[in-house]
């Protein structure tokens, strides 16, 4: 049986969305979202236990949506996981800084992403 904790996977690329979801929907209610402004959207209506978070996006990027989500008592507190292709120290850092959870640098392996999830859902 399938587990009602939420999982929110923001990212512009289909491809990824679909791999994430593909490796989570056996265990979590699944949401693929392919923007920051439509997590948004849907963060008015339902509170996910973990979001994962594209930082490279069109419109807004992960660094400064998860910025955004840090400032709303209803929201400052969902764990966030960068999974993202930006792969230097700096990134790294700066998304440690920003108050991510975690990072996971794609492509990643299911294995591994959900190892990561379970750490925080």
């Amino acid at each position: 049986m399938k587990a009602e904790k939420i999982i929110f996977i923001v990212d512009d690329q289909e491809t990824n969305r679909i791999l994430a979801k593909q490796a989570l929907d056996d265990r979590y209610k699944t949401y693929a979202i392919p923007s920051a402004d439509k997590m948004f959207e849907m963060l008015e209506r339902i509170t996910p236990n973990l979001i994962l978070l594209d930082i490279e996006m069109p419109g807004m990027n992960g660094y400064d949506a998860l910025n955004l989500m840090k400032m709303d008592d209803k929201q400052k507190d969902i764990p966030v996981i960068f999974l993202t292709a930006k792969n230097t120290r700096d990134s790294v850092i700066q998304g440690a800084e920003s108050g991510a959870n975690s990072y996971i640098v794609k492509p990643f392996k299911p294995s591994l992403l959900m190892e990561r999830v379970k750490q925080y859902v």
